[in-house]
């Protein structure tokens, strides 16, 4: 088995350069990738201050539900998704289970414990696990292993135990 190769991420000097292109500019996005690293900066309505960006893509999401008010667990607005509604909190990869080989973290139908893996969101070469809120009985499962999230897009719908 081939041992993975560690890539250094970008520094923040480097993404605060980024920042200062994409200011001034009508720009909206920009993804840089160099030598096996890539960033991709997104402008949301207006400009965003380093820290906001630079703090988009942590290292470790405890939960779905995130500190900036992603509207993670927001009710869901269609009649047969109705229950809680766990969001991307980051823009990434999707991954259901920890490798291609294993089992998914959640089936649909599945019951789920506050605090249990549902999935992984990959952003950066970092494999962020994003757990449940709530205990419950997983519904729905809006995205397909391997996908590409945005934030704030709908990932599971879990009926409260």
């Amino acid at each position: 088995m081939s041992e993975k190769k560690r890539i250094p991420l970008f520094e923040r000097e480097e993404i605060r350069e980024l920042i200062d292109l994409l200011e001034g500019t009508d720009v909206a996005e920009i993804e840089v990738e160099n030598e096996g690293r890539r960033v991709r900066l997104r402008r949301a309505g207006g400009a965003l201050p380093a820290e906001t960006v630079v703090a988009a893509v942590p290292q470790t999401v405890a939960s779905a539900v995130s500190a900036a008010g992603s509207g993670a667990g927001a009710p869901s607005s269609s009649e047969d998704d109705k229950g809680f509604v766990v969001k991307a909190p980051i823009v990434g990869s999707f991954y259901r289970s920890p490798s291609p080989e294993a089992p998914p973290f959640a089936e649909v139908g599945a019951t789920v414990n506050k605090g249990q893996v549902l999935c992984i969101i990959e952003a950066m070469k970092l494999m962020n696990e994003i757990e449940s809120e709530i205990s419950g009985t997983v519904r729905k499962a809006f995205v397909q292993n391997g996908e590409s999230v945005e934030y704030g897009q709908p990932l599971f719908v879990i009926d409260p135990a």
